[in-house]
């Protein structure tokens, strides 16, 4: 699930031509495709997206350097003051992708210290939802149907969050493919948030 975290990161630092293996190497194995175990000189002249600079050096000709510019894009990153304000003015739905029981605070969090519940004003919407039995994103159609089953609008605004920003690009990624491409994440997640113990949050606190 952390290639969706990478391809949320490109975006945010400008670079929109980015792609995610859908259902990644277990299904890139299962359609009979080659894999390899290790890099060899050939498989990088032909796998990488430079492929054409490798290859003139290859041919023993100069290739000039070339930096990347990037372009921070602020409005697909949420502060914790973000959140909070969003609390008061409702400007985005709030999904949260983790699972229900953590949610909900019946399971304790996998870091230690971290109290167990979930940010008011929030939705739960488990990131797994997102895929079918083969692990591959859902069609456009079934995805509206996860989201519409928990209230939320595709018309409105939306904002995602998880545990620690990895897993609600999954649903920053869900809603893109429904055309969404705004979706901003929360960085700091669930895990900031629950060690700031002036900050309010709901649930069963008994397994924190």
């Amino acid at each position: 699930f952390s290639a969706a975290r990478v391809w949320w990161m490109f975006r945010v630092f400008g670079h929109n031509k980015v792609w995610v293996l859908d259902g990644g190497l277990p299904r890139w194995r299962a359609s009979g495709y080659d894999v390899e175990s290790s890099a060899s000189g050939d498989a990088i002249l032909k796998a990488s997206a430079a492929s054409e600079a490798i290859e003139k050096i290859y041919q023993g000709q100069t290739v000039s350097p070339i930096t990347f510019q990037t372009k921070f894009q602020p409005h697909l990153v949420w502060t914790l003051d973000q959140v909070k304000n969003n609390m008061e003015d409702q400007s985005h739905q709030h999904i949260d992708a983790r699972s229900k029981a953590r949610f909900d605070g019946t399971a304790p969090e996998p870091r230690k210290g971290i109290r167990s519940g979930h940010i008011p004003g929030s939705k739960c919407i488990p990131f797994p939802q997102m895929f079918d039995s083969s692990q591959t994103l859902l069609p456009a159609e079934e995805l509206k149907k996860r989201f519409e089953q928990e209230d939320i609008s595709l018309d409105k605004p939306i904002m995602a969050s998880c545990g620690t920003g990895v897993t609600a690009c999954i649903l920053a990624m869900g809603l893109h493919r429904l055309g969404k491409t705004d979706v901003p994440v929360y960085d700091g997640s669930w895990t900031e948030w629950a060690t700031q113990p002036d900050l309010p949050m709901e649930g069963d606190e008994s397994s924190s």
